[in-house]
């Protein structure tokens, strides 16, 4: 497969390099989306809904990369680097669950008081 690969990439210019990750990585979001399968489900258990949707998305977001970088092999060697950069946001949903999320639902409250 990455010899046929290899060779039709070859013959194409470097506007091509991707493509294969770009299928495979929106494939498998529409593949889940149909079928049904959901990382929200088991998050839930975890933490309130909207955060586990955002976590949820992220995840299958990486999980995807993975797949689809390994199966190009433009971006096979560039795997861990994929990874690393979809997990480092990751960390910052805590941050914005505290500060971002309180404050629209104190402004909220604030709007609700002032009707």
């Amino acid at each position: 497969m990455d010899l046929i690969l290899e060779n039709f990439f070859s013959q194409a210019s470097g506007n091509y390099k991707g493509l294969i990750f770009g299928f495979v990585h929106v494939a498998i979001m529409i593949i889940g989306y149909y079928t049904g399968f959901s990382i929200n489900r088991f998050l839930k258990i975890l933490s309130n809904g909207y955060v586990a949707g955002i976590f949820g998305a992220a995840l299958s977001h990486i999980f995807a990369d993975i797949i689809a970088c390994y199966l190009d092999p433009h971006l096979r060697t560039m795997i861990v680097g994929v990874v690393v950069g979809g997990i480092i946001p990751l960390f910052f949903i805590p941050i914005f669950e505290k500060f971002v999320a309180k404050s629209d639902r104190k402004f909220l409250e604030k709007k609700e008081e002032i009707s």
